[in-house]
């Protein structure tokens, strides 16, 4: 009896133990699918991603990996798709990117738009879906956009800078595309509202260059031009056409850029050539009272040093008052013993009795000043240099004041009235200008110095006539840019890859100079190039020529150029040099100057001078 009841008691207790296992355990589904298979399944799907290369345009962002659970307690990583949101985000990315790359000459631009939208395309293709229910199960991780749409970045919630601008611009791209498809334009109801958005958006833009620009409608005005614009991914789903569209809208742009670039050219050439107001304002001032002095007024101190070898000369040849006093006092506040240092000024008839009354007015401390009329140089004449004989004939004539002309150069740097002007060949005459000095430092008129410069006269040239910093570390500074290679006369006597110095702040051995004749080098070739054959007009092209294998290079931290067309000097270069040169058409007394680049060259001019305050002449 006890063995029957315990008999009992056992199936009662086994049959509530496997009748539920019995009951919610489907035997075929685990016999389908055995444990092995379905981890290959979930690895399947762990793996599973878009056939994409990260190193392209990334227009569509990665998904978000989200967790499920299976029944077997397994973690299952799936992705969310929204198909349609994710199209439309990768054209607005895709139209962003248009005019970003409208900055690109070249055809690679295009093709990298058609690229883009081809992997678009196969994307949105991809036969990757997973049911419905399963996607609703889905915690959807991915970075939402902000109120204006804008991404934040992965990881935080750092918002990009001005993306709501950003956004807005991107908004109007969509829509020109939209506006100008068929299928679009045959929906006029589309098309009106469409329009009205545009000019919502436009106004709300305005001339804002960054988020807090922009006025508190402005969200609403871009939530109104999203819902319009869904309405257009409805109307036009048709990615080839959208790529065409683009890709005259990126041709279009591209020709407006480079109009935009050769009127940009043009105005900054006119800009450097004109002389301002103030400018012009200056020498009239300091002429009318320099005459007002009596002779005995008018002459300089310490004149008994000009011819002194064994104190520190400096040639400067200008016609600009204001950039030569820059030169003066920047070289003598950091000079170490400025009663050394002699500056020998020349300058035009016109400009000659305001240099010398500045000069007068605002003496250089213990240094000594001269300033001379180029004009007084008798042995300056069209017979002895070739360069004044073709400064004044007929042909250069027509070059400069018949532009029209069939035989004239379409690049409008080549007539700068400088290159007509003698004071800038005059460094091709220092013996005949100092004809008692043994060594001359030669600085252009818009340098500035930061460091004293006595060390330059104890470097040994080792033979050289020419002292000068090398300028080839980029392509554009080697002889073939500036000589004519394709003339024989060029080709066989010079290298095309060798090695450019700079004019600005140069060396002269003249001892070395007469011993080697180097003026009649000089004068030489300019008859050969009386045609302009040889190389454009300037002085540096006759410069590489003349000093050819006679120029000794100075250490780099001499002598640190770029600040007139370069906004991307490096600072630390220009910190450590001892001379930084605007060379270029941004000079930093023009309006159109390198703002970054102005204070190193204001902080020598004392604005609150009367002449300057008379004048109307301002940082």
């Amino acid at each position: 009896m006890m063995v029957k009841l315990r008999n009992l008691v056992l199936f009662f207790m086994l049959l509530t133990v496997v009748a539920p296992i019995l009951l919610y355990t489907d035997p075929a589904a685990s016999f389908k699918t055995p444990f092995s298979a379905k981890r290959d399944f979930l690895e399947d799907v762990t793996a599973l991603t878009f056939n994409s290369d990260e190193n392209r345009l990334n227009l569509l962002p990665r998904e978000s990996p989200a967790v499920l659970r299976g029944g077997g307690g397994e973690e299952v990583v799936v992705y969310s798709v929204d198909k349609n949101s994710r199209r439309q985000e990768a054209r607005d990315q895709l139209s962003a990117r248009v005019l970003s790359a409208t900055d690109d000459d070249d055809d690679n631009s295009i093709k990298q738009v058609a690229d883009s939208a081809s992997e678009i395309h196969s994307r949105e293709r991809t036969p990757v879906q997973l049911s419905q229910q399963t996607s609703e199960k889905v915690d959807d991780h991915h970075d939402e956009p902000n109120a204006f749409g804008a991404k934040k970045e992965k990881g935080n919630n750092v918002l990009l800078p001005d993306a709501q601008v950003r956004h807005l611009k991107d908004q109007l791209i969509r829509a020109k595309v939209y506006l100008s498809l068929p299928s679009a334009k045959a929906n006029p109801h589309f098309v009106r509202e469409l329009r009205l958005r545009v000019k919502e958006v436009q106004r709300a833009l305005a001339d804002a260059s960054k988020d807090s620009d922009l006025p508190k409608t402005a969200i609403d005005k871009l939530k109104a031009m999203e819902q319009t614009l869904a309405k257009g991914k409805q109307i036009q789903d048709d990615c080839s056409t959208v790529v065409k569209k683009l890709r005259a809208m990126l041709h279009s742009a591209e020709e407006q850029l480079r109009v935009h670039k050769k009127q940009t050219m043009f105005l900054t050439q006119l800009t450097a050539k004109t002389i301002p107001k103030g400018l012009h304002c200056l020498p009239l001032r300091l002429t009318t009272d320099y005459y007002a002095l009596n002779s005995s007024q008018q002459q300089f101190p310490n004149q008994d040093k000009l011819e002194d070898t064994q104190l520190y000369h400096y040639a400067l040849f200008s016609d600009n008052v204001l950039a030569t006093s820059v030169v003066v006092n920047s070289t003598i506040t950091n000079a170490k013993h400025p009663s050394k240092h002699v500056f020998h000024i020349v300058t035009d008839r016109l400009n000659y009795a305001a240099m010398r009354m500045w000069f007068l007015d605002n003496p250089p401390g213990k240094a000594t000043i001269q300033v001379q009329n180029v004009e007084e140089f008798t042995w300056l004449n069209s017979s002895y240099s070739p360069v004044l004989k073709q400064l004044s004939s007929r042909s250069m004539i027509d070059y400069y004041f018949r532009a029209h002309h069939t035989n004239s150069d379409t690049n409008i740097k080549f007539r700068n009235p400088k290159y007509l002007s003698i004071l800038n060949h005059l460094r091709f005459y220092l013996p005949e200008i100092f004809p008692k000095l043994s060594k001359v430092l030669f600085l252009d008129d818009d340098i500035v110095v930061q460091k004293d410069l006595s060390g330059l006269w104890l470097v040994d040239l080792k033979g050289n006539v020419n002292g000068a910093v090398e300028t080839c570390g980029e392509s554009f500074h080697r002889f073939d840019r500036y000589l004519n290679f394709s003339n024989p006369l060029i080709s066989k006597n010079f290298d095309p890859r060798a090695c450019g110095w700079a004019y600005g702040m140069n060396v002269f051995d003249l001892d070395e100079w007469k011993r080697q004749n180097i003026t009649e080098v000089y004068h030489r070739w300019q008859d050969l190039n009386q045609d302009r054959e040889l190389w454009k007009l300037g002085t540096l092209p006759p410069g590489l020529i003349t000093f050819w294998r006679r120029t000794y290079p100075l250490d780099r931290k001499w002598h640190t150029l770029g600040l007139g067309y370069n906004p991307s000097v490096n600072q630390r270069d220009i910190e450590r040099a001892a001379v930084i040169h605007y060379n270029g058409n941004l000079k930093p007394w023009l309006e159109i100057g390198i703002p970054r680049y102005r204070g190193f060259w204001s902080k020598h001019v004392d604005y609150e001078h009367v002449y300057l305050r008379e004048c109307n002449i301002n940082p």
